[in-house]
């Protein structure tokens, strides 16, 4: 995978930051023993590690945590290598994107914005908003779609092929790039996605996302059944409920994490099967709990190479740049004629 003949890259803070302490909710930056206490000490205390022996076992799950993203790229080829020569599909045709997967009315918004004189109004018009967080609601699969491409994550799910976590967070789900869905269904998606995308977010990269990680998680009674709030490492996130039949487990959506209030106002939203919220991936959220039945989401962290380049979103730095493997993290070694400085009046698109 090249974003213009460039291959994407890293940023070397995927192995020190934004690490889940998940028996306490918290997010940290690690480099060693002393530094998680001098700089977390007190928020791991405040939410219930008041011991020695409880700090040593957060230790243990970082360090246990960093080693798994050390071997990351590694394990997640020889799974996809594996997976490629074993596993036996149980619907082959949902791992090409059709026209006929997506909702008529998904197709009806894809030529509205690429109609001439298209704009923002217009585009409003056929989307569902909530409150001003700029988060939209639009169909996107149809149902028969959703029921055949849950039937085949649950096939591969019981099947004896290895399977990665989706992220830090996620227990349950799939990794869509080591079913081998990149190229010819998420590609495909996002850059229909693209139109839609430059109207609603242009200052995000929303013309030139050139790049994605896609997962699919799982929430069920006995499995997750919720997600701590947190932001994504993406420029724009899609979401889309793919069913199955669950009660509860609403999205929530607090403040945009590079824009903070004192006081953040939480918004709810619920899942309709088939229908996927487009949002900004720094926008704070997380999921309640589901009360019964089990619940499957197709998450697709969109990512602008000229846009992260210049800032990591994870770490808020200039990306300092890693070997990666496929898309890796959406960032681009830059190119030699490129200036260090960036023109205040510039296309966003046109930056490397």
């Amino acid at each position: 995978n090249m974003s213009a003949g460039r291959p994407f890259r890293g940023c070397a803070c995927f192995f020190t930051d934004n690490i889940f302490v998940g028996r306490f909710g918290l997010h940290v930056r690690y480099r060693d023993g002393p530094q998680l206490r001098r700089d977390h000490g007190r928020a791991l205390r405040e939410r219930g590690c008041r011991s020695e022996e409880q700090f040593r076992e957060v230790l243990r799950e970082i360090e246990a945590e960093v080693q798994r993203r050390k071997e990351l790229i590694h394990q997640s080829a020889e799974r996809r290598a594996i997976i490629s020569k074993c596993y036996k599909p149980k619907h082959p045709e949902v791992y090409t994107l059709q026209d006929s997967f997506l909702a008529p009315e998904f197709l009806e918004i894809v030529r509205f914005c690429t109609s001439p004189g298209a704009d923002l109004q217009g585009l409003l018009s056929y989307l569902e908003s909530f409150s001003d967080k700029r988060i939209y609601r639009l169909p996107v699969f149809t149902e028969e779609f959703c029921q055949a491409f849950v039937d085949e994550l649950e096939n591969f799910e019981q099947s004896d092929m290895p399977k990665g976590r989706p992220n830090t967070m996620n227990n349950y789900g799939v990794l869509l790039n080591e079913l081998g869905m990149d190229e010819p269904f998420l590609t495909p998606l996002r850059e229909r996605l693209l139109p839609i995308t430059a109207l609603l977010y242009p200052e995000l990269g929303g013309a030139c996302l050139d790049s994605h990680k896609a997962f699919v998680v799982k929430y069920s009674l006995h499995e997750d059944l919720d997600l701590s709030s947190h932001y994504d490492n993406a420029e724009v996130t899609l979401n889309v409920s793919l069913g199955k039949e669950f009660t509860e487990g609403n999205l929530y959506f607090g403040d945009f994490n590079q824009d903070p209030t004192p006081v953040p106002k939480y918004i709810e939203v619920e899942h309709i099967g088939g229908r996927g919220l487009l949002h900004r991936g720094g926008q704070i959220h997380g999921a309640l709990p589901i009360a019964s039945g089990q619940r499957w989401n197709l998450i697709v962290w969109m990512r602008s190479s000229a846009i992260r380049n210049q800032l990591c979103p994870m770490c808020r730095r200039k990306p300092e740049l890693v070997e990666a493997e496929g898309f890796g993290d959406g960032f681009t070694e830059p190119l030699e004629e490129e200036e260090e400085e960036v023109p205040q009046t510039v296309n966003l698109c046109a930056l490397g």
